[in-house]
């Protein structure tokens, strides 16, 4: 008995110390409960190791999606639980957690971590990568960049910082279009207005037609840049595809590369309205000038002519000697394009959000004066919004962008200023009058200035805008759709007026005008299925989508002659004849399917898969589809033990490379079909174009292996790239004899054309102290583009053109010979010997164009302090600019005067049998020279101002600003512009601007 009741008693102490346990953790678990929804608010400062405020930290509470971003002067404030945790990370810099414990300010110091630099967000199209994960060669360039330079086109701002990535700049007439390519020239079309080697533009996942707008008053030979309209402060970064890797998932729109660019977006939820403005201004002169002669050399040249060819000057053939003031000297350069532009841009920007919403507005205005007479302007007016929003759960996700811009410009008749600039005698007369009329000098010439008698301009309205949906089905599978819809309405309008024609031939002129409307109009769709798991020790990442995308592109141009009246120019119901010379209407089709694979093991091996299965309305329907493809593989070789444990001071090593196969549609639409065009008589229809349904698709074989190693902590970093890209199935127009009636047949011709290349990146952390530090990056490019095939290409009218194994940028040239000593004049070598001067006489291969090309920037900061600049550096050859023959009514560059002398250049002659051996001499050798350029392309000193010194301001931060564009060019070249010889352009203007931006 006493011992059951001695075991009863154990029972029920046991029972009891149960129960007590479990009502001990109960009440620990109710406290543990109402202590994390006992919600709170928790202030701070966050700061780096050296006490240095660091703004736009990431402040998180641990096991949420709630979060706060540090200001300016490192402060936060966010609502947690009083358990929680706060989790803080920046790039630059390890991630850092700290338990809340109940307290209301928390400060702390984050340590550097030179390493995480690569874990910076990579755009990569329709996924996101890192520096350290990606197997495709990706170049980002970041908004900071970006956002200062007094520029209007943000390509403008790629010059000289990404390897592989070639912009020349043709004019520095603002809003002109540059030449951009991305690993050489794929295709042999090569005109401005084909699409065939321009990139794949894409704005917040929305393409965009990259085709400048051609026929502009603005510049008649670059055309107009569709990225005009963006605003600049709103780029939050641009990254460049260039590999099979990154671009195959592209399919035919990436053969020549993808320029992906992402807006700003609210930077967190529950984040306090911030406000930011930003003011700069400054003036504009164009950056490089010739040396001409002067009248006295002038006229000493203009007098040899006549001596040499033994004639006599009269008031007809030497109006210049005999009518014109002989002692009169005019800088037509300083007169027709030495004036100052002014700049002035403004931007200001609203972003904030709550625990579900997030927002950002801005605006900005940016206006350029130009250096031309008259009273010229380009102005731009943009909108952008982006808002993002999650349901309580963070399943479905929302994100809209939208970007609006009206872009305006006056300018006329820029290309003839030049050309009177270069050409104008320097004793030519006034430009005016006493009485301020225009000065015809008893009509001798034509006044440089009547142009200013008439007007055009040029406005062009964008709307790009995006909307992104996505809902996570399962725990890794997620169900997204992204929608965009573009809308480009241009209009330009120019009068001409009888008054800028001559006295003696204007009442045999009309008054005249003329309209031109482009509208270009798109919309996409693109429902997408992603799915995410680690799988063994890796990760997995599986994508298939759908593309559904139509384009429209409308072109009219109108002309209208015979106004009574000045007042009615323009008005085409006043115009005494309407005529109608273009109107096209072209819709364009395109779907896609396309997948990617991903699967990385342990961090160290990464192997990534890409499809596309690519359907064109470009093509016949027997050869609408095609399909392309990419493996993509890298190996972290730096995590190998091996590795750790011999060679310490590595402290990043990647192999990575790449092979796979893209392809282009880039071609006219509908060229697979008969055309026709009506008669100039009533009912009648004539053949424009033969039909040929059998051509297809390009196809763009690439290649790269690339190494990249990281030095002393990732202090130092180099990256080396090889790539080969093949471009096979050129889809031209091949060219037919005369007698078909045809000039060409849309076609593939049986040429490979091969790019291959070296691209170096260097980066470096130079110094690093609580108050100064200094980075630097370099990147160098030795690129070649070659034919390497072409068979037959004698029986095409290519042969005067390429040579099979040459480069494309080549010029077939004579043979120079010298100058004859019996003539005077230059002497070219007649190859066959029949007396005539033909293609068949250009035996001479000179290759023209950029043998390499790159750039050097450092970023310096001390204290509040901060300087930056950019160097950037081309070695290349190109054409001396065009002048006609020495002795003609027309100026030449100085040093023509000593060549002459020294019997180097042909001797002075006005003779029209002289101009015929200096035209064959022109495509010779003897005019091609060195057009390599060092340039200062940017510089930047900026001042922030001590935080201290704002608190009763109620302000977060105040910075000033001065930045110089295109300050210094060294060069050897005698032309304009050497970033575009022989072109005879404008060259980019050098620009000093001042400005402040406040945070509030």
């Amino acid at each position: 008995m006493k011992n059951n009741y001695s075991r009863l008693k154990w029972v029920a102490l046991i029972i009891l110390g149960g129960i007590f346990f479990f009502l001990s953790k109960a009440a620990h678990a109710a406290t543990t409960n109402i202590l994390f929804f006992l919600q709170q608010e928790v202030t701070g400062i966050v700061s780096d190791e050296n006490g240095v405020p660091v703004p736009g930290v990431t402040v998180t509470v641990k096991n949420t999606r709630r979060g706060a971003v540090t200001k300016l002067d490192g402060q936060y404030e966010i609502t947690a639980p009083a358990n929680g945790a706060l989790v803080f990370s920046y790039i630059g810099f390890k991630t850092f957690e700290v338990a809340i414990d109940g307290r209301s300010e928390i400060n702390i110091q984050l340590e550097e971590d030179i390493a995480s630099l690569g874990e910076v967000q990579i755009n990569a199209g329709y996924y996101n990568t890192t520096a350290r994960k990606r197997t495709g060669n990706i170049a980002r360039v970041s908004g900071e960049e970006i956002e200062m330079q007094p520029i209007v086109s943000p390509l403008e701002a790629l010059q000289g910082r990404m390897a592989g990535v070639e912009i020349q700049q043709r004019s520095g007439v603002p809003g002109s279009a540059p030449i951009i390519r991305i690993r050489g020239q794929n295709s042999l079309r090569n005109s401005r207005d084909d699409n065939g080697n321009l990139p794949l533009y894409i704005i917040d996942g929305v393409p965009v037609n990259s085709s400048p707008l051609g026929g502009s008053s603005l510049n008649g030979t670059t055309g107009i840049d569709p990225l005009n309209t963006l605003n600049l402060s709103n780029i939050e970064s641009i990254e460049v595809l260039k590999d099979a890797d990154a671009t195959a998932i592209y399919g035919s729109r990436g053969a020549n590369g993808v320029i992906l660019i992402s807006t700003k977006s609210g930077k967190s939820f529950e984040q306090k309205t911030q406000v930011e403005a930003r003011l700069y201004s400054g003036v504009g002169e164009v950056s490089n000038k010739m040396e001409l002669l002067n009248t006295e050399q002038y006229l000493q040249i203009r007098n040899q002519a006549f001596e040499n060819d033994g004639l006599e000057p009269n008031q007809n053939n030497a109006y210049d000697l005999l009518v014109w003031d002989n002692y009169l000297y005019t800088d037509w350069q300083e007169e027709l394009y030495g004036g100052t532009a002014e700049i002035t841009d403004l931007n200001l920007s609203v972003s904030g959000g709550n625990a579900t919403t997030s927002f950002r507005i801005g605006g900005s205005y940016h206006e350029e004066g130009t250096v031309f007479p008259g009273d010229f302007k380009y102005s731009k007016v943009t909108g952008g919004l982006n808002l993002n929003h999650r349901s309580k759960n963070e399943k479905l996700q929302l994100n809209l962008s939208l970007n609006y811009g009206v872009d305006n410009n006056n300018l006329f008749g820029s290309d003839s200023f030049i050309s009177d600039a270069l050409t104008l005698p320097p004793n030519a007369p006034r430009l005016y009058n006493d009485d301020g009329s225009l000065n015809w000098e008893d009509l001798t010439w034509d006044n440089p200035l009547a142009n200013l008698q008439n007007s055009s301009n040029d406005q062009v309205n964008n709307l790009v805008t995006s909307l992104g949906i996505s809902y996570e089905i399962l725990e890794g599978l997620t169900f997204k759709t992204n929608a965009g819809y573009t809308n480009l309405y241009r209009n330009q309008k120019g009068i001409t007026k009888k008054e800028s024609f001559r006295p003696d031939i204007r009442d045999s002129r009309e008054h005249s005008s003329s309209e031109r409307t482009n509208i270009r109009k798109s919309w996409i769709i693109e429902p997408q299925l992603t799915y995410s798991a680690k799988i063994g020790a890796g990760n997995l990442e599986a994508l298939v989508g759908m593309t559904f995308q139509e384009s429209e592109n409308d072109n009219l141009r109108i002309s209208g002659d015979g106004y009574v009246s000045e007042s009615l120019i323009g008005n085409l119901e006043a115009a005494e004849s309407v005529e109608v010379t273009e109107y096209i209407n072209i819709m364009y089709k395109y779907t896609a399917l396309f997948a990617r694979l991903g699967y990385n093991w342990k961090e160290k091996y990464f192997v990534n898969l890409t499809g596309r299965r690519d359907g064109s309305s470009r093509f016949a329907p027997n050869k609408r589809f095609a399909n392309f493809a990419a493996l993509g593989t890298a190996w972290i070789f730096s995590e190998e033990s091996v590795v750790k444990e011999n060679i310490p001071f590595l402290s990043f090593g990647k192999l990575r490379g790449s092979y796979g196969t893209t392809g282009s549609d880039q071609i006219p639409d509908y060229g697979f079909l008969d055309a026709y065009e009506a008669t100039p008589g009533p009912g009648g229809l004539y053949p424009t174009q033969l039909t040929n349904p059998n051509f297809s698709w390009e196809e763009n074989k690439k290649l790269e292996a690339a190494l990249e190693l990281g030095f002393l902590k990732d202090r130092i970093n180099l990256g080396v790239s090889w790539y080969r890209n093949r471009s096979s199935n050129q889809l031209v127009g091949f060219p037919l004899p005369s007698t078909t009636g045809f000039p060409s047949i849309q076609a593939n011709l049986p040429a490979t054309v091969q790019n291959t290349g070296w691209e170096v990146e260097f980066s470096s952390l130079n110094i690093s102290t609580k108050d100064f530090r200094w980075q630097t990056s370099f990147n160098f490019t030795l690129p070649e583009t070659k034919l390497v095939e072409f068979p037959n290409i004698s029986q095409t009218s290519y042969e005067n053109v390429y040579r099979v194994g040459y480069p494309l940028n080549i010029a077939l040239l004579y043979n120079y010979e010298g100058i004859d000593p019996e003539t005077g004049l230059y002497q070219v070598q007649d190859i066959n010997g029949d007396g005539n001067f033909s293609y068949e006489d250009r035996t001479v291969i000179e290759e023209l164009g950029r043998q390499y090309y790159g750039g050097i920037s450092n970023n310096l900061s001390y204290k509040n302090f901060s300087l930056q600049f950019l160097w950037q550096f081309v070695k290349q050859t190109g054409y001396d600019e065009y002048f006609s023959a020495p002795g003609f009514i027309s100026n030449q560059p100085e040093n023509v005067f000593q060549g002459i002398a020294d019997g180097e250049l042909q001797q002075a002659s006005q003779n029209f049998t002289a101009a015929i051996p200096y035209s064959f001499a022109r495509n010779s050798v003897h005019f091609i020279s060195d057009a390599s350029f060092l340039r200062l392309k940017t510089l930047g000193f900026s001042y922030k101002i001590p935080e201290e010194l704002l608190q009763n301001w109620k302000i977060e931060g105040f910075r000033l600003f001065l930045n110089a564009q295109n300050l210094l060019t060294f060069t050897e070249y005698n032309g304009l512009n050497p970033e575009y010889p022989g072109g005879g352009s404008l060259p980019s203007l050098r620009t000093v601007t001042g400005g402040l931006q406040i945070n509030f």
